[in-house]
């Protein structure tokens, strides 16, 4: 929960957010490490400010020619590990969502995408576009 907390409030969990957390919880740093950088929920460095993260095994891999990571990495111009120049979007591939038996699936922050199609995609992403740039306004 320590680990969450941190990059609810942040958007990610730094270095000196680990060794503060190895302090408080009396554990070695790389035990903290070791976990946060397990999950592919947690990010060590800053991103946008809508992570998506796309499932890159094999039922997920299986929709078209081009896979939806590529999709995705070409819609938003970036590549994985980047983060969009507006800073929205960042982009990352891993390894499972655990949504196989609904797949292709992908997770923007804490939401969970499945039985995507590129169609699908583009409505996801240019709805949290139009919520952005109203709430600009």
């Amino acid at each position: 929960p320590a680990l969450c907390l941190i990059q609810k409030e942040n958007g990610y969990i730094s270095e000196s957010d680990m060794e503060y957390l190895s302090g408080i919880f009396n554990l070695p740093e790389a035990r903290i490490f070791s976990a946060a950088s397990f999950y592919s929920m947690l990010n060590l460095k800053p991103g946008g400010r809508y992570h998506i993260q796309v499932c890159t095994n094999v039922p997920c891999s299986i929709l078209e020619k081009e896979t939806l990571f590529d999709y995705i990495s070409k819609k938003l111009s970036i590549t994985g590990g980047e983060s969009s120049p507006d800073g929205l979007f960042s982009l990352e591939a891993v390894e499972c969502l655990g949504a196989c038996g609904s797949a292709p699936a992908m997770m923007i922050n804490a939401d969970h995408y499945e039985n995507l199609d590129f169609n699908k995609v583009d409505a996801i992403i240019d709805s949290i576009r139009k919520h952005e740039n109203s709430a600009e306004k």
